[in-house]
């Protein structure tokens, strides 16, 4: 192991799975002999609260897990051929609720299209890499700005009042997409992403309030367009430059086809994308960093270095323990070997909905050098936080800026720290999207 992080080492966690080998599945074998919907139920939990234990049994005993329902894939290779294979792995699985929100298809909903081609290479140009810095000042500020008014009561709740508050501050000053209020856009956002990403079971009643969302996001959307473009027609610039501005001012041919309707969706698409995931990294690195106070007291040391490059290692490590997204679903659309030419051969049929798993992958111990310590010097091919081939977030530079520094500017308060429970426990909607997260604030705070 590299002298970088040889102090990091000594925090590894020690509810590590290995000696628990087996337990989940000789249960889940039991459940499935006598009720295979019980044993269903069992897998869901423990993917919801031991995801780590079950994984690490399914990458040594049953790496293609395949059940009733679904089959789950968990080693790094693996992870990897199914969210690189578009034509057979493909997003219907929940591109057609996006669509149905939105009421236009979405790139994000279609794979190896020309429409997906297209306007995925429009949105990346849009979202330039070199925003990047300015980006990341902006973030640090408006998290300054949240902490500072936080720090007189010696707390916040960390969820609302920072994480959340900055992705919303970064949808109005950098997307150009303030919504008519912070709150009805977290609504929209919430609503649309719960369905598309969270409603397993099609509960028509998320499904319905999904399109309410998206019909009046959509109809607020369509207001500010006429409002921005009256302006560019009466001579006013914009009054900063925003995504939504350079989409409204690049003029494209006619035959590509991205007319105001495409315009919109795919501006639809930037706090779908990043309202929910964004806060929601946030909190798995800071919660992960809290758990370990030898690497927290590095990462705080780091966090002072006007290099932020030091400091984003601690943050990428840690997510790598709980990445915000650890399932990614897809739909095999014809019959498919996976894994040919390894023992983990197994033929995926048509019609299979299958769940790639990067918090998998990420220990994997072929690929993952000593998994289960907290290493700062792994290379990033390893670290699937933003997903994997065709459907690889394509916001990848502005999310990284935003989600570093908010986390940096949190460790640089004196005295951070999580409070006891319940106080200190993450809450989270569908077990998935974090809604309060109480951290203490203050030169007191000694410990966790």
């Amino acid at each position: 192991m590299g002298a970088v992080d040889q102090s990091a080492a000594g925090d590894r966690l020690e509810s590590t799975p290995g000696d628990h080998l087996e337990r989940c599945l000789k249960r889940y074998d039991a459940a499935l002999a006598r009720d295979p919907m019980s044993a269903l139920a069992l897998v869901r939990e423990w993917m919801r609260t031991d995801w780590r234990t079950f994984f690490a049994e399914l990458r040594g005993q049953r790496p293609i897990f395949v059940t009733p329902a679904f089959t789950v894939v968990t080693r790094f290779a693996d992870v990897v051929e199914v969210l690189s294979r578009e034509e057979v792995f493909t997003v219907r699985a929940f591109g057609p609720r996006l669509d149905a929100a939105l009421g236009a298809p979405f790139m994000l909903g279609r794979d190896a299209t020309p429409m997906n081609w297209r306007e995925k290479g429009l949105m990346q140009v849009m979202l330039a890499p070199q925003d990047a810095a300015d980006l990341r000042e902006l973030a640090g500020r408006i998290a300054d700005e949240a902490l500072d008014a936080a720090a007189p009561r010696g707390r916040i709740e960390a969820v609302g009042e920072l994480f959340r508050h900055v992705a919303l501050r970064v949808c109005e000053e950098y997307f150009g997409f303030p919504g008519p209020t912070p709150q009805t856009l977290s609504r929209w956002t919430r609503a649309v992403v719960t369905d598309g990403f969270a409603n397993f079971q099609g509960d028509p009643m998320i499904q319905a309030e999904s399109v309410r969302a998206g019909e009046e996001m959509m109809a607020y959307l369509r207001g500010l367009l006429a409002e921005r473009r009256a302006a560019l027609e009466a001579g006013r610039r914009p009054p900063a430059e925003d995504v939504f501005s350079r989409l409204i001012r690049t003029t494209l041919p006619a035959e590509v086809g991205v007319d105001d309707d495409r315009l919109l969706v795919n501006m639809a698409g930037l706090p779908l994308g990043f309202v929910e995931s964004g806060p929601g990294a946030m909190v798995e690195a800071v919660e992960q960093l809290m758990l370990r106070p030898r690497v927290r007291a590095e990462a705080v040391d780091a966090a002072r270095d006007p290099d932020p490059a030091r400091f984003d290692r601690y943050v990428w490590e840690a997510l790598r323990f709980s990445p915000f997204f650890k399932l990614l679903p897809r739909l095999c659309e014809r019959d498919h070997v996976l894994a040919a030419g390894t023992p983990r051969r197994t033929v995926i049929p048509a019609g299979t909905f299958v769940l790639a798993a990067p918090a998998s992958a990420m220990f994997d111990p072929d690929v993952v050098e000593e998994p289960d310590d907290f290493r700062l010097d792994r290379p990033g091919h390893v670290q699937l936080f933003f997903g994997h081939g065709h459907h690889a977030c394509l916001g990848v530079h502005p999310a990284r800026a935003v989600i570093c520094e908010v986390v940096r500017r949190l460790l640089r308060r004196p005295g951070v720290r999580t409070l006891p429970p319940p106080d200190g426990e993450v809450v989270r909607a569908h077990g998935i999207f974090p809604d309060r997260f109480v951290l203490a604030l203050g030169p007191d705070g000694k410990g966790v």
